[in-house]
């Protein structure tokens, strides 16, 4: 394996987190550019996510068919175009469903990197990997709020998206390039739409994958109740500069690296069992620290990052876990399982913006309420995955 592999497949995986993550100080200004009503950004988040669900279902199938190369390079410019789009938007729908169609490209940057490690790797070997990856994707979320802050400062919260779009074109450009074939012709798979639902079924019914999932969607859940609603608390509620929300996002986006580092160690000393069962424990006390701070009314938005910190470290040692745990018995059809598994986790999350935008009056509260479902539910999946 090439030193410089894990280096590129996490720049392609960071597409999610920079889509994500670097236009979100840029709500309140959206909001005020279209005369939309407060909240209305948060549906632009959740049609992305939509978008990412759906799309990952056909990158995955076309991902075991065609190999992973020629997938992604077209997943990649349907996402520069729709990318092209948001920044060309003129209204709030619009956007969402440029947003939708441009994480439905997206979507195979997620996919197919993850089905690249389970070509070349399984067990610890690929949880060290994909701690590597998580080591670079992990930079996206630290720099595209600041980043994505500062564009809101000097020219609106367009070139935002031009950046993205940017930033798919030189991707696409490496993928070309530089990416070998992991998925040798032989072992592709053929197959037509009934025969690949009836593999969807096969792979839900394997319980170490269910079980992994579960766990990995409930604290995507939490996770994402946190990305959509930050931004209505830290800048809508306590009236801080997008700057400075960036470098607030960056400092728990440093401890969801930290995490990711100290995960292989861990994992070595403490086993697959044991770490995500302490994890998970670990994020449900946050989380209920983090809703009893939002009802009672934070003074001072400090008060809220410790058990957000602590929320976002500690999650780095159940998602990469979660997934490894879940790819570790699908060799034969790994495209189609991590498809599958990023369909239901961002189904989920896609849920949380609903919510958030659903029940959003200004306060931190929508926000800890949700992260707290989403840490019970993960204990919960954790407790299953076990027996």
């Amino acid at each position: 394996m090439p030193a410089w592999l894990p280096l590129l497949l996490g720049f392609l995986t960071a597409i999610g987190p920079l889509s994500t993550d670097m236009y979100l100080p840029a709500f309140p200004a959206i909001e005020r550019d279209f005369g939309a009503p407060h909240g209305s950004a948060e549906l632009t988040l959740a049609a992305w996510f939509l978008g990412l669900a759906v799309g990952q279902l056909v990158q995955g199938t076309l991902g075991d068919r065609l190999g992973r190369r020629r997938p992604l390079i077209a997943g990649l410019l349907v996402y520069l175009l729709g990318t092209v789009g948001c920044a060309l938007s003129t209204d709030i729908q619009s956007l969402a469903i440029f947003r939708c169609i441009a994480a439905f490209g997206g979507s195979a940057s997620m996919v197919l990197p993850r089905a690249v490690v389970r070509d070349i790797a399984d067990g610890h070997a690929a949880a060290r990997l994909m701690s590597k990856l998580m080591l670079v994707m992990g930079a996206a979320p630290i720099l595209a709020p600041s980043l994505g802050g500062l564009m809101l400062a000097f020219g609106g919260w367009r070139p935002i998206f031009w950046f993205g779009a940017c930033y798919a074109a030189l991707s696409a450009t490496l993928v070309w390039r530089f990416l070998p074939e992991t998925l040798a012709p032989e072992r592709r798979l053929r197959l037509g739409p009934q025969a690949q639902l009836l593999r969807y079924l096969q792979i839900l019914r394997d319980r170490s994958f269910t079980s992994h999932v579960a766990m990995g969607c409930a604290n995507m859940f939490l996770m994402f109740a946190y990305v959509g609603g930050s931004a209505a608390v830290f800048v809508g509620m306590f009236r801080l500069e997008p700057a400075t929300f960036g470098i607030l996002f960056g400092i728990n986006a440093a401890g969801f690296i930290l995490g990711s580092q100290l995960n292989p160690p861990l994992l070595l000393r403490l086993g697959a069992d044991r770490l995500p069962k302490i994890a998970t424990r670990v994020i449900l006390g946050a989380a209920a620290v983090l809703a009893a701070i939002a009802f009672a009314g934070p003074t001072h938005w400090a008060m809220l990052l410790p058990p957000l910190f602590v929320c976002m470290m500690f999650s780095a040692f159940v998602m990469p876990n979660a997934a490894v745990g879940a790819l570790s018995r699908q060799a034969a059809q790994a495209g189609s399982a991590s498809a599958l598994m990023g369909t239901l986790q961002f189904s989920v999350a896609g849920t949380s913006g609903i919510l958030l935008s659903h029940f959003a009056d200004g306060t931190a509260r929508p926000m800890a309420v949700l992260m707290l479902l989403g840490a019970l539910g993960a204990v919960v999946a954790e407790g299953y995955r076990r027996r």
